[in-house]
């Protein structure tokens, strides 16, 4: 069984408390304008181009392998379960120490599902806490198995209108509603994320439906992710045009003041993420 990854990022303190390291899966069935990461969109593997290092040489018109600078590198590697083992068991006694683990990001973590699932089922077995962050975008049976083996679930929670959000991301937010509903019920920790994307996530009718949907479901933690520009160049580099590249991030104030009504809601706000 192979999986398509295209980093593993050791040493993180982010996405799921203590010392972590973070697997990346390659392909995402979902076309977020904001994306921060346009290299895990795609299902093949694919180059991005260092400007810096390009002295326009025209080798890589046959083949980019050939480039002579490294100035085109590959994003994507086909690895095994083991290979991705070996990696991440260089640092299980940070895991053990710090409280950390592992956590398995994306692209969409679902759209590899058996890997994923088998992946977590031998970290389990290790003893080395568990992670994963999804859209939900993938059927139940997927994301149930998945879950068996996830001591956390980082869920996004984007737009909740159907219409609009089958418009913008490519899916129908009842299917993210749905499959929420379902980990929940089943006791699973479950941690809602909402990006604060300006024009698309931050009106007031998004983020009261994002409140009333979470207090539905007697969820008391909720972080939220403000825009930033840190992946536009990234856009670039794979050949793609950036549609956002314009857009301002949200202010102190305007994060303050959604934070200010979860907060009221009896929610409790992280800025940023875990």
């Amino acid at each position: 069984m192979l999986g398509l990854i295209f980093n593993i990022q050791r040493y993180s303190i982010h996405d799921g408390g203590g010392i972590r390291t973070l697997i990346f899966f390659k392909g995402c069935p979902l076309y977020c304008p904001w994306c921060c990461n346009p290299e895990s969109q795609s299902f093949e593997k694919e180059f991005i181009k260092l400007a810096s290092q390009c002295i326009h040489c025209g080798t890589c018109a046959s083949n980019p392998l050939d480039c002579p600078t490294g100035a085109l590198v590959e994003q994507g590697r086909y690895m095994t379960v083991e290979e991705v083992m070996n990696e991440v068991l260089k640092d299980e006694i940070f895991y053990h120490t710090s409280q950390g683990g592992v956590t398995l990001s994306g692209g969409e973590v679902l759209a590899q599902g058996e890997f994923a699932k088998e992946l977590l089922k031998r970290l389990k077995d290790l003893g080395i806490h568990t992670a994963i962050e999804t859209s939900g975008a993938g059927d139940w049976e997927t994301l149930a198995g998945i879950a068996e083996y996830s001591d956390l679930i980082l869920y996004d929670l984007k737009i909740m209108n159907r219409k609009v959000s089958h418009e913008v991301i490519g899916i129908d937010s009842s299917i993210t509603k749905e499959h929420f509903t379902k980990l929940i019920s089943r006791g699973i920790h479950v941690i809602p994320r909402v990006p604060l994307i300006p024009g698309y996530t931050m009106g007031e009718e998004n983020i009261d439906a994002i409140i009333e949907f979470v207090k539905q479901n007697s969820v008391q933690e909720i972080h939220l992710l403000p825009f930033h520009q840190y992946g536009s160049s990234k856009y670039e580099s794979l050949g793609r045009t950036y549609t956002l590249i314009d857009m301002k991030t949200p202010t102190d104030a305007e994060i303050a003041a959604i934070e200010k009504k979860m907060v009221k809601a009896g929610l409790k706000v992280v800025i940023g993420g875990m």
